[in-house]
């Protein structure tokens, strides 16, 4: 018996691509499709897949929310996330939500197919470069020396452009985040190195070495 895949994911061209290779897989088949977080909803409900492959990031809605949504209406559903972003947060974000897999959208037609199987089974998988950067959070081991351990990679990212004076718009454009989200890095930021403001945190950012010209 084939293996039921509905596809979550705001590009109608990607959603076609993966569509077409699913149905080019051995023993997988396509059960629906939606671009968005309430559509995601209904297409599983009324489909009930083995594996629902989420998007993160959906137009205006976030993938780490229907991920949540869809295992509160169903504990059983298996989500495995397929998208661009390989960042600690949007990793840990996910995983917390309840998907059971997170696989970057240059994985190989066979790591797909390994993936959805690995997933349906019930067992909980990462791309390589993504279990590696796990593996290195778990350890304490973060990648690159990071001056503030403390922070994820996306703190870093946010606090990095902060210190190279760039306002909050501007930071939100450059990581392709909301400014309420850039606003919410920044008091974790302030939060975590115990600054009280931001010309303090942009002090400490540019005595560590970052803010500089690239």
């Amino acid at each position: 018996m084939s293996l039921r895949v509905v596809i979550v994911d705001d590009h109608p061209m990607f959603r076609m691509g993966v569509r077409s290779l699913i149905l080019s897989l051995n023993g997988l088949e396509v059960a629906g499709e939606a671009a968005g977080h309430a559509a995601a909803l209904e297409v599983v409900a009324a489909t009930r897949p083995d594996v629902v492959l989420m998007d993160l990031h959906l137009g205006g809605d976030s993938g780490v929310d229907a991920t949540a949504d869809l295992l509160r209406r169903d504990p059983g559903a298996r989500v495995l996330v397929l998208t661009m972003l390989d960042d600690d947060d949007s990793v840990f974000a996910a995983m917390r939500a309840g998907a059971r897999g997170y696989l970057l959208k240059n994985a190989s037609p066979e790591e797909l197919e390994r993936a959805v199987h690995a997933v349906a089974n019930g067992d909980v998988i990462l791309s390589g470069p993504v279990a590696q950067r796990a593996l290195g959070f778990l350890t304490g081991a973060r990648v690159g020396g990071s001056p503030f351990p403390e922070l994820t990679s996306r703190e870093l990212d946010v606090l990095d452009l902060v210190a190279r004076g760039l306002d909050n718009l501007a930071v939100a454009r450059r990581l392709s985040l909301s400014d309420k989200t850039v606003r919410n890095y920044l008091s974790a930021i302030l939060a975590k190195l115990r600054v009280a403001d931001r010309s303090q945190v942009i002090v400490r950012a540019r005595e560590a070495g970052l803010g500089g010209a690239r």
